[in-house]
């Protein structure tokens, strides 16, 4: 059995302490299942689901409290995009939970996604459900801690968990990585890929208030705003749209360098996030009928945008994304622009795609380089990072995610490995669960 760290590499003491919390484990809590999926959201949710609707005995492992990842947690409320001209390229799985979530709340489906804003509580619900029929076991408040290979056990991934205090051992026969961050796979010793600078997050939030904004001196707002940004009270990034939206439905801002791919940096980026809002509402209670206003929503955490990504046995490149290259191997549609958010709101690398150009992702941008038994899904997978701004978006994380249960599923059913699964075959399976494959549409 070979142990490996985030860096691919363990010392003696550190092969010493894995082996004891492995044993501690084994006398604690043990599961065997044939796919593990790590990662609740919305490639997670999807992946587990396909999984288990295909028979595979799987567990999801999440975290948190609840669904939805960036949906839910995040603020992000909009499960964009299906269609890309005009034209609905993803559906499966990831439809089916929309369109469940939609029906038990007001019904409508919305004309465009820049207005549609689903109800992201009870889609947190409809997933747990989607799951439970699926004969999915959910493990809320649990993470991988440490990851350990054996080639010629029948069991190749050992993942040893910390639940609360509890170590917990899962063996399993596939590994799927939906953590959004590639956590598990570097665990596993996967190469990740990042650069120096992420795009910044945003925490999303409401604030109650009685300004008229008919009578409101908007220039006069913006100048005071500008004074408070001087003397060091507001930031520029507590208002990402501006001042005047920040009094609108629902505010949100910037928070530069947000990372949450590891636990201090996750703290950082939400102390940070939830500072600007305590600026902003103090700010509006001191314009004219904004002296009573309430936080009366907020999102549990920052929004964010990047992290790492694993690499894998192919890059999708911006390239390729923008040219609509189309693999053997391609099981799910791109549907977004490129989309890099900078410094500044309205400051991006913001390319949209031709005409007839629609992006696609093969199978082995979901295959670690040099891993076998070991998938990853959702806005962690293999591509460039100006690919990865127009994959990241969730209705792509949900295809990529049901092709990557669906990839576990069957490579469980065959004792082979998801890159040995015949690509005609995945496809079919598929296409069967709804899903809108390139080359089968």
């Amino acid at each position: 059995m070979k142990w490996v760290s985030a860096g691919g590499r363990i010392g003696p003491i550190g092969l010493a302490l894995a082996l004891l919390v492995g044993a501690r484990s084994a006398g604690a809590d043990q599961k065997a299942c044939d796919v593990l999926v790590v990662g609740g959201g919305s490639a997670g949710v999807v992946a587990a689901i396909q999984a288990g609707r295909m028979g595979a005995k799987t567990i999801l492992v999440e975290a948190g409290s609840q669904m939805g990842g960036a949906a839910t947690v995040g603020g992000v409320n909009s499960p964009i995009e299906f269609s890309v001209h005009g034209r609905q390229r993803i559906r499966g799985i990831g439809w089916e939970w929309v369109i469940k979530t939609v029906e038990l709340d007001d019904g409508k489906m919305p004309g465009s996604h820049e207005h549609w804003r689903i109800n992201a509580p009870l889609y947190a619900i409809v997933a747990e459900e989607l799951l439970l029929q699926a004969g999915v076991e959910i493990r809320y408040y649990e993470a991988p801690s440490s990851v350990a290979e054996d080639a010629s056990a029948p069991y190749r991934w050992t993942v040893v968990t910390s639940a609360m205090g509890v170590p917990r051992t899962i063996r399993c026969r596939q590994l799927v990585d939906c953590t959004g961050n590639g956590a598990v796979c570097a665990l596993a010793g996967a190469e990740r890929m990042r650069e120096a600078e992420v795009m910044p997050g945003s925490l999303t939030y409401t604030i109650k208030h009685a300004v008229d904004l008919r009578k409101l001196d908007k220039a006069a707002v913006e100048k005071k705003f500008a004074e408070a940004v001087a003397k060091g009270e507001m930031q520029p990034s507590d208002a990402r749209h501006g001042i005047l939206s920040s009094l609108g439905y629902q505010a949100g801002n910037y928070v530069y360098g947000a990372d949450n791919s590891t636990a201090e940096a996750r703290t950082d980026t939400n102390l940070r996030g939830r500072q600007s809002v305590l600026r902003m509402l103090r700010f509006i209670r001191s314009l004219p009928g904004g002296e009573t206003a309430q936080l009366a929503t907020m999102s549990p955490e920052v929004g964010v945008r990047e992290t790492y990504r694993v690499k894998g046995e192919c890059v999708v490149t911006v390239d390729d994304y923008l040219s609509g290259k189309v693999w053997e191997d391609s099981i799910a549609y791109g549907t977004y622009q490129v989309d890099l958010h900078k410094n500044e709101w309205k400051d991006f690398d913001r390319r949209h795609l031709s005409p007839g150009v629609v992006p696609t992702v093969p199978l082995r941008a979901l295959i670690p380089q040099g891993k076998e038994n070991l998938l990853v899904a959702g806005r962690c997978l293999s591509a460039d990072r100006l690919a990865m701004s127009g994959l990241r978006v969730q209705a792509v994380c949900m295809a990529t995610g049901q092709a990557a249960g669906a990839a576990a599923a069957l490579a469980s059913k065959k004792g082979s490995s998801p890159s040995k699964v015949g690509t005609a075959e995945l496809k079919a399976v598929l296409k069967a669960n709804g899903a809108i494959v390139p080359g089968l549409d």
